[in-house]
């Protein structure tokens, strides 16, 4: 927006969402339609409308539908039949995760839907969409993206279903599937779509899935790639073959795994059966330059929900719309998380340059008032961060350059974030400059310039609470989950507050920690209390693991393997044990002491039920004296 305001230029309207705004514009048709499930809001922290922008700033006539009616055709064909395609997508979340619990009960609120209200998409949305704009227009091609379905590409189990469900691709009898960041990857279909190509000889482009039929996956499973330096193709076992033994799907994630790296990943084929169509999956998609993630983040955006919304907040939006992300992707790798899974291992990065207009154009919105919310993105601190070599980044397989421990390769240099920091909070009219995303506390106990970072971190940019993730205390849980052991977080928490003190400033950590994580037993749970007892931590925010689609930690609930090992490893599968384990991580919330006692009895430590200085709850009510514990009788 900065640049078209330098020429004196209004921003363009918000992407057309009726046949009278694109005749507004002056257009008899559009290029390309866009449907997610989330509400328009004109951010780029919004995937779907990104990518809407990304293709307007290409020349491309876009149309945006947001939410629409499922339960007829009708919404769908409301901007009339796009030129060249459909682009589809759940929105920013799993249709599924962003509505039920790991509970499996309905949350509260839709963060992404106008006023919070729920139900204004259906689950597996994007599935759903999809097949009424095949009803509506038959022979449009449609194309897939989002979260959702990059994490449901291949066979994939689902949590809330107890389900191996096969690709999402072929359920919603779609053309081809972008998965990861999609921007490179649509922006090439949408280029030889417009010189005429048929959708159907779209097979090859990068970070893309598409469907084959039985004749063409046998050619494809015997014929040399040119993809690939070694020519070869990655045979994943099949859906049935999945579906059938534990062992093969544990098998299938991790060769889907360490096809990751855009720099050497193979194209991989999974079929539905023995000699039947399946899926083509390509390698995924180069990371976009620093000029690149620059040219997007100049994009036009109007950083605000669209008028049809009147007074009602997306909640979403409320949160980010004061922040400013610097980066993407992660390298930690974290087997529970869908960041690394979508976005990428390799980090990249903004400009400052780019970041400081972006902080220009959000000073000139009169609703700012000079408190950035949060200068990070899926971590706090790996702006910057590279492998040191092109040479050995194009070789690894490694699924986290973090764990065990720090690669000897990564580039772990504070320096140019610290700088950063100090550009952005010295703009004129920035009263203050907070860091929410989470600091990955490893890369600054054993990182470059790690303390001068906490040292400007803990004056600057502490809003008197700071988040971080130890996630759990149990060694084996740890290296289930690819985080640091939990000495590494107790040298960060300790720096953390010697550097508050020289900053004179009081100030607190909020470390996140995750119950029922394959790997935990109500034993490790017990460890876990103890500990955040005797540091005095009452964590009032806990994670409930959720097996989120394609995730390693997801393999491991559902075959009790790790699939990096093939080993066995211990998983809490039933809803009443993921109960106890979330009791033990709030054993000082009254409202928790029977279910904390249930675990207790369970894992054999009777001895930390009382009011002894070790122990975790009191004895049950006097009252309740000679009744049978509940939780005797739910055994039972």
């Amino acid at each position: 927006m900065s640049a078209l305001l330098k020429l004196g230029r209004k921003p363009p309207p918000f992407l057309p969402t009726t046949r009278a705004e694109v005749a507004g514009r002056g257009w008899d048709e559009l290029d390309i339609i866009i449907i997610s499930g989330d509400a328009y809001v004109d951010h780029p922290a919004f995937g779907p409308v990104l990518i809407g922008r990304f293709l307007e700033g290409r020349g491309f006539r876009v149309g945006f539908i947001a939410q629409p009616d499922w339960r007829s055709v009708e919404d769908f064909t409301r901007l009339g039949r796009p030129r060249l395609f459909f682009g589809i997508s759940a929105g920013n979340l799993d249709s599924m995760l962003n509505r039920l619990t790991a509970q499996k009960k309905n949350r509260g609120e839709d963060q992404y839907s106008p006023g919070g209200k729920r139900d204004a998409r259906p689950d597996r949305a994007t599935i759903v969409y999809a097949n009424r704009v095949r009803e509506a227009y038959g022979d449009v091609p449609i194309v897939l993206g989002g979260i959702e379905a990059s994490l449901r590409r291949i066979a994939h189990y689902d949590y809330w279903s107890d389900t191996v469900r096969r690709s999402m691709l072929l359920d919603a009898k779609a053309d081809l599937l972008v998965f990861g960041m999609g921007e490179r990857p649509v922006w090439e279909v949408a280029q030889r779509l417009k010189a005429g190509a048929a959708i159907r000889s779209i097979r090859d482009v990068r970070g893309t899935a598409v469907p084959v039929s039985a004749k063409e996956a046998a050619t494809l499973a015997s014929a040399p790639s040119e993809k690939v330096s070694d020519g070869r193709v990655v045979l994943l076992p099949s859906l049935e073959a999945v579906r059938q033994d534990k062992q093969k799907y544990a098998l299938a994630s991790r060769l889907l795994h360490y096809e990751t790296n855009p720099f050497n990943a193979r194209p991989l084929l999974q079929r539905d059966g023995e000699n039947t169509n399946g899926v083509w999956f390509n390698p995924p998609a180069l990371p976009l330059e620093t000029a690149d993630m620059d040219e997007l983040y100049d994009l036009p955006f109007l950083r605000a929900p669209h008028p049809m919304y009147g007074l009602q907040k997306v909640p979403a939006f409320e949160t980010v719309k004061n922040s400013l992300v610097i980066m993407r992707g992660c390298f930690g790798g974290c087997t529970f998380c869908s960041i690394t899974e979508h976005e990428g291992r390799v980090i990249q990065n903004r400009s400052a340059d780019s970041v400081l207009r972006e902080l220009r154009a959000l000073k000139r919105n009169p609703e700012f008032h000079g408190t950035v919310s949060d200068l990070g993105g899926p971590t706090a601190n790996m702006y910057e961060m590279r492998c040191e070599s092109e040479k050995f980044e194009s070789k690894c397989r490694r699924l986290s350059c973090v764990h065990p421990k720090i690669c000897e390769h990564l580039k772990t240099d504070h320096g140019p974030l610290i700088d950063l920091m100090k550009r952005v909070r010295q703009e004129e009219g920035i009263k203050h400059v907070h860091v929410a995303s989470g600091v990955r506390t490893d890369l600054v106990v054993d990182g470059v310039r790690g303390q001068e970072y906490l040292d400007e971190l803990t004056r600057h940019h502490v809003g008197g609470q700071l988040s971080v993730a130890p996630e759990h205390a149990s060694p084996e849980t740890l290296r289930l989950m690819k985080k640091p052991d939990i000495e590494s977080y107790d040298r960060f928490a300790q720096a953390f507050r010697c550097a508050s003190e020289n900053a004179d400033k009081e100030q607190y950590l909020v470390p996140y920690f995750i119950s029922g994580h394959p790997g935990s037993t109500l034993g490790s749970m017990v460890e876990l209390a103890l500990y955040l007892k005797k540091k005095g931590y009452r964590p009032r925010q806990v994670q409930d693991f959720i097996p989120t689609p394609m995730s390693l930690a997801a393999t491991m609930y559902h075959t009790g393997i790790d699939p990096l090992t093939m080993q066995p490893c211990y998983t809490a599968r039933g809803l009443h044990e993921k109960r106890l384990q979330k009791a033990l991580l709030l054993y000082w919330d009254p409202k928790q002491h029977e279910l904390t006692r249930e675990a207790l009895h369970k894992a054999g430590r009777r001895d930390l039920i009382g009011h002894g200085p070790n122990c975790l709850v009191p004895l049950a009510d006097r009252s309740r004296v000679g009744r049978r514990p509940s939780f005797v009788r739910s055994a039972h």
